[in-house]
């Protein structure tokens, strides 16, 4: 069981910050646990962290079924629809690629970019349409093995908006319904993976609420040029490894 509780605890940590967690947890099970496919244990783990998506952001969440704020119902809506549909073609794919560390490589390239634009105050005019949509086909392209979620959605979302807290508030609200489709499509494909990973959910979900409260003190606390010069080489020393 201490397996489980060790790449759940990864799960936590790694979800909110922009090195690949479903990769990072894929390798680390390898060599742990045999009975389960690496990627879609992985994958699967991300229930616990949806979890504590939802307890931290609970007033955000009953706003959004409210529809208090119909431009960000609507970016939503149209983000998880392109998502939803690129990442499930990704995700059958998966084993054919082997670009997943390109792809997060460009992603820490675009955030570093994105610093300096803001270190120099050039704004991007982008309009929420478009900005949904690239965000969709960025998180989308999340699927692939190596590519982190959060690295791709906060580059897109950096394109539109400003503030570091509001990019990651974004951020880990988008993701909510892709994870939630990704894990029932897990379980109804194998529904044996809740008794053998239970463990794993539950530290996933705590460490996840953790150093999710972390992470946003940590947002409310620097300028954002800072925040994606950050990220971007985070992305980057990801991508070598």
């Amino acid at each position: 069981m201490w397996e489980y509780a060790l790449l759940g605890t990864l799960q936590g940590i790694f979800e909110w910050i922009p090195v690949s967690s479903e990769g990072v947890v894929a390798l680390v099970s390898q060599g742990m646990i045999k009975s389960l496919n690496s990627v879609d244990l992985a994958i699967f783990l991300h229930l616990g962290t949806l979890l504590a998506l939802f307890v931290y952001f609970l007033k955000d969440w009953k706003d959004l079924l409210l529809l208090k704020d119909k431009e960000f119902v609507k970016f939503f809506i149209i983000v998880t629809i392109i998502s939803g549909a690129i990442g499930f073609g990704m995700y059958k794919m998966a084993k054919e690629f082997s670009v997943g560390w390109a792809l997060l490589m460009l992603t820490g390239l675009g955030l570093l970019l994105t610093s300096f634009f803001q270190s120099k105050q050039i704004k991007w005019k982008i309009s929420n349409n478009l900005s949904a949509i690239i965000v969709g086909v960025l998180q989308g392209l999340s699927a692939i093995p190596g590519v982190s979620r959060s690295g791709s959605t906060i580059f897109g979302l950096s394109l539109s908006e400003s503030n570091p807290k509001e990019i990651l508030r974004k951020s880990y609200l988008i993701s909510a319904p892709v994870v939630m489709g990704s894990s029932l499509y897990l379980y109804l494909d194998n529904p044996s993976i809740v008794n053998q990973s239970w463990v794993g959910l539950i530290f996933s979900f705590i460490f996840g609420l953790i150093f999710l409260k972390m992470l946003l003190t940590f947002a409310d606390k620097i300028n954002f040029s800072k925040f994606t010069l950050i990220f971007g080489l985070l992305c980057i020393l990801g991508s070598l490894f």
